[in-house]
């Protein structure tokens, strides 16, 4: 393989996008750590070749600060927008931002008779290409979904975004319900939420299916635990070690209660929000677990996975939004 010192360097990079999207998948969690490295990694390649070509007089010099500046003024900012607006996770906008900074500008690899990536842009930009690439194979997500779907007999208007799995399943499981008691819904409660609520009060779901009356009594609330973030990696598994037989039926006199399933006390009570989660969204979703035996889950593709693919497709391949677009005579 031939290619520039720099250009060789890059591509220590994807393994370790390959382990952050095993590990995303695994736990839809990415230490904070791993990317500072990234980012220092990146800013010296970037310096490094911003020396080579100094004092940047020539035509080279000069696309080279163009497009060094579309990728850190325009990409990188995109990442962190993306992630104020709620459409990324903070990951995902941390791994974007860390492929604006080392990827500028396309990387060229000869192997044997072929330059890699087969298809460049005009525009010269990798880290966009990176981009397009995984929006791209975003897209084909909810296709899969629902072809999935199909297979297992289970067509339904909402088969392109979520699949029914059994409820016990869901300590293990990532995403949100994609249903509350008036049925689907786009805004259920998110399963690292129904985590945290199980482990702030000291409960598996089996204890919550097997006694939901007396347990959507505020009162029933005894001690209480740490919440965790409700990842399924940390902590026991939605168990805080108070028995469901310490709960008593609610009073006769009281059927309805101020605050069903303490839900607003939880949310007061943690030192941190629950994924966006509000009482009413909360108390929805532990209606639909405690009576349900299959519920309908969104499980959602972090993003840093089609990201991690988009690299790899964005080093051979090259860009294949561009190459569509040529192929039908848009550019």
């Amino acid at each position: 393989m031939f290619a520039t010192l720099p250009d060789l360097l890059r591509l220590v990079v994807v393994p370790v996008f390959a382990w952050a999207a095993i590990r995303d998948v695994r736990t839809r969690r990415l230490p904070n750590r791993l990317w500072p490295p990234l980012y220092l990694f990146g800013a010296l390649l970037l310096l490094w070749e911003a020396v080579s070509l100094w004092p940047f007089a020539g035509f080279d010099g000069r696309v080279f600060l163009l497009r060094a500046a579309i990728s850190l003024l325009f990409v990188a900012p995109l990442g962190y927008a993306f992630w104020y607006l709620g459409a990324f996770g903070g990951a995902d906008a941390k791994a974007m931002i860390a492929l604006a900074v080392i990827f500028p500008t396309f990387p060229a690899y000869e192997v044997g008779s072929l330059l890699l990536p087969l298809v460049d842009t005009d525009i010269g930009v990798f880290s966009l290409t990176v981009l397009t690439n995984t929006v791209l194979l975003g897209l084909a997500y909810p296709i899969g979904l629902a072809v999935l779907n199909l297979v297992r007999g289970q067509a339904s208007s909402s088969m392109f975004f979520a699949r029914p799995v059994a409820t016990d399943s869901l300590p293990d499981r990532h995403g949100r319900l994609f249903e509350d008691p008036d049925g689907p819904t786009r805004s259920g409660l998110d399963l690292d939420a129904l985590r945290m609520y199980l482990r702030w009060r000291g409960l598996t779901l089996a204890d919550l299916r097997s006694e939901p009356e007396g347990l959507r009594d505020p009162a029933s609330v005894g001690e209480t635990f740490e919440p965790t973030d409700g990842g399924t990696h940390v902590g026991p598994r939605t168990d805080g070690g108070r028995a469901v037989d310490d709960v008593a039926e609610p009073p006769e006199s009281r059927p309805d209660f101020d605050d069903s399933w303490a839900a607003e006390r939880f949310l007061d009570e943690i030192d941190h929000g629950a994924y966006g989660t509000d009482a009413a969204t909360l108390r929805d979703g532990l209606d639909v677990v405690a009576r349900e035996d299959r519920v309908l889950v969104s499980p959602g593709m972090p993003f840093v996975v089609p990201m991690a693919v988009g690299l790899v497709v964005s080093l051979t391949y090259g860009d294949a939004l561009f190459a569509a677009l040529g192929a039908v005579g848009l550019v």
